[in-house]
C-alpha cells in the first residue's frame, strides 16, 4: 500500500516561506493498493496538485478512475472538490464517499458548496460521471481494499476509515477531539470511550492522525472537535500501533514549531523506551507500507454494513431525555429538535424503566450528577432490563464534570461533557441515532474462516451446474414445509451461491445480506419467525426489497472435519412458527445433502 500527502494544514490553507516544508494545503492523502486501486481520502485544497497529476500521469487517454473518501463536509476537507480535474473529463468515473446527515445526503451538501452565490459552476456541470455514497459507521469494501468506519468526535459528522489491504492496515483519523479532556495532556492511559476509540487503530501499521494542538493549547480549544499531538500519541501506544504521522497542523503552526513537537514527542518515547516510530505529516511525502499478503486482516470490531440503508420508520424512532438540568435540558432539548427527531421526558427512574421496555427508542440520555442523580446506575438498571436478543439502545450520559467519562465501563455508549455547545449536541445526537437506525447485522466471521473457504473449494462444487440429488431435496423441503422458497446455499468469501434453489431467482447474493451467514458464523440451526421483529435483519436489503423474506430456518451443512460450508434453508415472504419436529425434518432432509456432498467427496 501506498499513501502519499497533497494536503496536511488544518481549517484553512496557509502557504508561505514558513510552511514550505511540511507544506500549506489543507487534508488531502491519496492512497494506492498494489493492485492499482486508487483511494482519494478528504479533498481540501490539497486536492487540486493531486487531480493534476493525476490526469498528467494517465497514459493512451485512458480514463481516470477512482474513489474520494470525504470524512467530513467543513470546508477544509471539500475545498479542493470544485477543483479536482478528473471530474471535469467526460470518460472518468468516480464514486464519492461521506458521512450520513439525517435531513441531507451527502451529493446535496456537497451540491451546496458548489451553489452559484459561491461558485461559477454547479456539481452537475462535472462532466465525470460521479455516483455519491452515504455512509455509517461499520465496514465496505472498495475492489481489494477492505474499509472500516467509524465515528469521530468533532462537531460536525465525522468518519474515520481504516483500511486493510495487502496484509497492511493504515487508518485515517482527522478530525477528532478526546472524548475526556483528561486524555488531552497524553499522561494517562486511555480508558472509557476513547479506550474504544482506540481499538479502532489498535494493531495498525500506520495512523494518520488529527494533532492540531498541543495540551498547553488544548484548554482554550475544548470543544473544537481535535486532538493534541500527545493524546494522539497516548492513543497509539496504547494500541500497539507501529507508525504515526500527526497531521492536520494549525494555520499558526511553523515549521520550527513542528519540529519542536515531533522533537520532543520523540525524546518522551525514548526516555519511556516506547517502540512507536512517529513523524509529522509533510507535502508531498510518501510511504510504502508492505505487509504480509499471507496474514489475514483483524476483523473490524463492526456489525453493521457502511452502506446500510436508512429507512424513515427507523429515524422516526424517539430521543428518551432524563435530565433534572434546567439549562442541559432545554440545550438538549433544543438539539433534538434540530434534527427532526421526537422526544420524550421520562418522569423518573420507574417511567424511564417502563418506557424504554415499551418502545424502542434511538438514543437514551440520562444526566449523570451525583449524589443527586448516579446516571451511571440508571444506566446498568435500563441494560439489566433490555430484552434478551434486543440490539441495545445507545445509552448517553451527560454530565458537568470530565473525571467520570473518563473511567472504564462498558455501559454508556458515550458521554456528553458540559458545557457544550448546541451544534455539537446536534452532531452527536444524529451519530447516535444513525447508529442505532440500522436493523442489519452483518455476521462476523467464524474463527476458522480460512479453512472453512479452504475446504469449501477444495469441494470443487461451486458453480458447478444443477444436480438432481439436491435438486429433489429441496422441492420436497418447500413442498413438506409449504414455503416458496428452499435453498442449498454455499457460504462463499463473499457471497452465498446457490447449488440448489427452488423458488429464488438468482444464483447468489452478497454474504452481507446473507441470513446462511449467521449460521455458518454460529454453526448452529437459525430460525427467524419474523425478520421485521428482529433488530438483526429487519432492515436486511432481502427483507427489505426482493425477495421480501419474512421468515427464515437454516441448519448447517457441517462436514465430518467440522466445516460448515453453508445451509439447507426455507424462506418465507409471510411469518410464520417453526416447531421442534419441523427441525427435526429439516435436519433429515440437511442430512441427505451432507451425504451426498461427503459422497462426491470421496
Amino acid at each position: 500500500m501506498r499513501i502519499q500527502f497533497w494536503g496536511t494544514r488544518g481549517s484553512i490553507a496557509k502557504p508561505g516561506p514558513t510552511t514550505t516544508r511540511y507544506g500549506g494545503n489543507t487534508s488531502c492523502v491519496e492512497i494506492r493498493s498494489d493492485s492499482g486501486t486508487l483511494i482519494v481520502v478528504d479533498c481540501g485544497t490539497g486536492g487540486h496538485s493531486l487531480g493534476h497529476q493525476l490526469m498528467s500521469q494517465r497514459k493512451w487517454n485512458l480514463p481516470v478512475n477512482g474513489h474520494m473518501l470525504i470524512s467530513h463536509t467543513h470546508w477544509d476537507h471539500i475545498q479542493g472538490i470544485p477543483f479536482f480535474a478528473p471530474m471535469f473529463v467526460q470518460e472518468n468515473t468516480w464514486n464519492i464517499y461521506g458521512p450520513k446527515g439525517l435531513s441531507q445526503n451527502l451529493r446535496t451538501t456537497l451540491a451546496g458548496q458548489m451553489d452559484h452565490s459561491y461558485f461559477p459552476i454547479a456539481l452537475d456541470q462535472f462532466a465525470s460521471t460521479n455516483h455519491y455514497h452515504d455512509l455509517v459507521e461499520g465496514a465496505f469494501s472498495i475492489d481489494d481494499i477492505q474499509i472500516t468506519s467509524r465515528y469521530l468526535n468533532h462537531p460536525a459528522l465525522t468518519l474515520g476509515y481504516r483500511f486493510e489491504v495487502d496484509g497492511a492496515s493504515v487508518a485515517y483519523c482527522c478530525d477528532h477531539e478526546p472524548h475526556s479532556a483528561a486524555f488531552a495532556s497524553g499522561e494517562l492511559r486511555i480508558t472509557g470511550v476513547d479506550r474504544r476509540y482506540a481499538e479502532f487503530v489498535e494493531g495498525a501499521d500506520l495512523v494518520i492522525h488529527d494533532a492540531q494542538y498541543t495540551a498547553l493549547e488544548y484548554a482554550a480549544k475544548v470543544g473544537w472537535g481535535h486532538s493534541t499531538a500527545e493524546y494522539a500519541v497516548r492513543v497509539c501506544r496504547d494500541a500497539g500501533v507501529k507508525r504515526l504521522l500527526l497531521t492536520h497542523h494549525d494555520p499558526l503552526r511553523d515549521d520550527a514549531a513542528i519540529d519542536r513537537i515531533v522533537s520532543g514527542i520523540r525524546e518522551r518515547l525514548r526516555d519511556d523506551k516506547v517502540d512507536l516510530k512517529v513523524d509529522a505529516a509533510a507535502e508531498g511525502m510518501a510511504v510504502e507500507l508492505r505487509g504480509n499478503p499471507a496474514v489475514s486482516a483483524p476483523n473490524p470490531k463492526v456489525q453493521f454494513q457502511a452502506r446500510t440503508a436508512i429507512s424513515a420508520a427507523s429515524m422516526a424512532r424517539p430521543v428518551l431525555l432524563y435530565t433534572i438540568d434546567k439549562s442541559m435540558t432545554e440545550t438538549l432539548a433544543s438539539a433534538i429538535r434540530g434534527e427532526s427527531m421526537p422526544m420524550l421526558n421520562a418522569r423518573d427512574q420507574a417511567d424511564l424503566l417502563k418506557l424504554s421496555a415499551e418502545e424502542q427508542f434511538s438514543v437514551v440520555i440520562i444526566e449523570h450528577s451525583p449524589p443527586a442523580r448516579d446516571g451511571l446506575e440508571l444506566a446498568i438498571a435500563l441494560r439489566a432490563s433490555e430484552a434478551q436478543g434486543r440490539v441495545q439502545v445507545p445509552i448517553v450520559l451527560v454530565t458537568s464534570g470530565d473525571h467520570a467519562a473518563s473511567q472504564a465501563n462498558n455501559i454508556a455508549t458515550d458521554w456528553l461533557v458540559a458545557p457544550f455547545s448546541l451544534s455539537y449536541a446536534r452532531t452527536k445526537i444524529r451519530a447516535w441515532a444513525l447508529r442505532s437506525a440500522s436493523r442489519w447485522i452483518r455476521a462476523d466471521l467464524p474463527k476458522d474462516e480460512a479453512s472453512r473457504v479452504s475446504v469449501l473449494r477444495e469441494l470443487g462444487i461451486l458453480d458447478t451446474g444443477p444436480e438432481e440429488p439436491f435438486d429433489r431435496v429441496t422441492r420436497i423441503a418447500a413442498t413438506a414445509f409449504n414455503t416458496p422458497i428452499s435453498l442449498v446455499s454455499l457460504v462463499d468469501t463473499d457471497r452465498q451461491w446457490f447449488k440448489s434453489n427452488f423458488g429464488l431467482n438468482t444464483s447468489e447474493t452478497s454474504r452481507d445480506s446473507a441470513f446462511c451467514a449467521h449460521v455458518v458464523q454460529k454453526n448452529d440451526e437459525l430460525v427467524v419467525s419474523d425478520t421485521l421483529q428482529d433488530d438483526r435483519f429487519a432492515d436486511n436489503p432481502l427483507v427489505q426489497g426482493q425477495p421480501h423474506v419474512r421468515f427464515y430456518a437454516g441448519a448447517p451443512l457441517t462436514l465430518r472435519d467440522g466445516s460448515c460450508i453453508g445451509t439447507l434453508c426455507l424462506l418465507d415472504t409471510r411469518p410464520r412458527e417453526f416447531t421442534h419436529e419441523d427441525m427435526q425434518m429439516l435436519r433429515d432432509l440437511r442430512d441427505l445433502v451432507l451425504d451426498e456432498i461427503e459422497r462426491k467427496r470421496v
